[in-house]
């Protein structure tokens, strides 16, 4: 039996536990004068391929399907196959045995991703899965970081995947991301997805040598990565938060730990923004303190930085001066000549409105500003730009300059034109609220300005 891939994605995306699913199912069963005592193990001898009997797979169909609110057909839940007829795959993986840390392990994680890509570009206009909270959500570093690692990635199939076809994905990574800094996440989002399920899943189930194998899987980790800050920016935080564990999955199966790094840097990112100091603090230390090449000094830099406004948000003052310390101690050892491509986005300016936003947290406005004002002079590409505008404004509230802040948010707002961010137009809400603290005709004019632009629909 093939897992059953597309029923995984779904409980997932659904929020519904296995014991959940079972017991609705024998709910339904009730309803319709059938008994049926199903538990969370029937439920796992789904997943792993098998079929219930009778009308059980349309009532998972409409189970899920109401969750999800749309209708699921039966191949949508990878049961429109009688049970024991054969797929293509496990046809021509007939006779394979293969190690628990082989690429039987890996193919069954590249099949899910793919499944959860296409119903991603499929129902992109559907609020997405919810956040996986707990010892689900930090997992995934922990396997990153941890034994075993894959032996070989080495894969058979039609497809004979090149070297040429790896630096496609590059290629595409590196305008996605360049789309992204200038039109935004919403509008990146369902083109580089679509992008994963048209050209890189099919060349991660094509055939490869483990060499080949490795740089596949670095280069599609990549997008995957570049999807999770689409998503991210698009507000739909449960979405980017697998996207994000893929590209980890996908980096380890790499061997490249300096990637490995950067994916979870992205994922501190998401917890500063979701108010989980603590595990933001955590997971930056799985990078920052164990041994080997985990992060480059743009790395360090950057993930420093987050740590010190982690530590000044939980009131742990030397923590965050510390962290700040290390944070321009290793922005003074960047070389971008030396550092991999995904790092580009550390740039001169990015550690200063990082520990702007620290001091400002730590109520060291003197101090915040300066470091303000240096960022908002540093060239930055566009959206960075409407950051560090949006912190430097801020700043000039909280240290009492309210017209010097209006100019500066009436510069924000003119930035950010053109761009489809949900999470730059939640910084601009914020900006607002803090703007109308502080009336006065300058102040009055550039809340109206930002007004108006939010009356934009994305």
């Amino acid at each position: 039996m093939e897992p059953n891939s597309q029923l995984d994605v779904l409980l997932d995306q659904s929020g519904i536990s296995r014991a959940g699913l079972a017991m609705r199912i024998n709910r339904l069963g009730a309803e319709n004068n059938v008994t049926l005592r199903y538990d969370h193990t029937a439920v796992a001898r789904w997943l792993k391929g098998q079929r219930p009997r009778g009308s059980v797979p349309e009532w998972i169909c409409e189970v899920l399907g109401a969750r999800l609110d749309r209708t699921l057909t039966l191949a949508d839940v990878g049961m429109g196959r009688p049970s024991g007829f054969p797929s293509a795959a496990s046809v021509q993986g007939a006779g394979d045995v293969e190690d628990a840390e082989g690429p039987a392990v890996l193919g069954r994680f590249v099949e899910r991703a793919a499944v959860s890509w296409r119903s991603d570009e499929l129902h992109a206009h559907t609020r997405g899965p919810a956040l996986l909270t707990g010892a689900a959500a930090v997992a995934p570093v922990w396997e990153w970081e941890n034994p075993p690692d894959d032996l070989d990635v080495s894969h058979d199939g039609v497809r004979e995947v090149s070297e040429a076809d790896v630096a496609v994905l590059h290629a595409a990574r590196g305008h996605y991301e360049h789309l992204y800094r200038n039109a935004g996440g919403v509008a990146t989002r369902p083109r580089v997805v679509g992008f994963l399920t048209g050209e890189v899943a099919p060349l991660l189930r094509g055939g490869y040598s483990d060499s080949t194998g490795r740089e596949l899987c670095r280069a599609a980790g990549s997008l995957a990565a570049v999807s999770g800050i689409c998503a991210y920016d698009a507000d739909e935080q449960g979405l980017a938060q697998r996207y994000f564990h893929q590209a980890l999955r996908l980096g380890k199966a790499s061997g490249d730990r300096l990637f490995g790094g950067y994916v979870v840097a992205l994922l501190v990112n998401q917890a500063l923004f979701l108010g989980d100091d603590r595990r933001a603090i955590a997971c930056a230390e799985a990078v920052l303190r164990t041994p080997g090449p985990q992060s480059t000094p743009a790395l360090a830099t950057d993930l420093y930085a987050m740590q010190a406004k982690a530590y000044a948000r939980i009131g742990d003052r030397r923590g965050a001066y510390g962290c700040m310390r290390n944070a321009e101690h290793s922005s003074t050892l960047i070389r971008p000549e030396e550092e991999p491509d995904e790092t580009g986005y550390v740039q001169p300016g990015l550690v200063q409105v990082r520990l702007a936003e620290t001091l400002l947290v730590l109520e060291e406005l003197d101090a915040a500003q300066r470091y303000a004002e240096e960022a908002a002079r540093a060239p930055a590409h566009v959206r960075g730009r409407v950051n560090r505008l949006a912190t430097l404004t801020d700043v000039e509230l909280q240290s009492g300059s309210a017209e010097r802040a209006a100019q500066t948010a009436v510069q924000m707002v003119d930035q950010a034109q053109g761009i489809e961010s949900q999470r730059l137009r939640q910084r601009m809400r914020r900006v607002r609220e803090h703007l109308l603290r502080h009336p006065g005709t300058p102040v009055d004019r550039a809340a109206k300005l930002i007004e108006e632009t939010l009356r934009v629909p994305l």
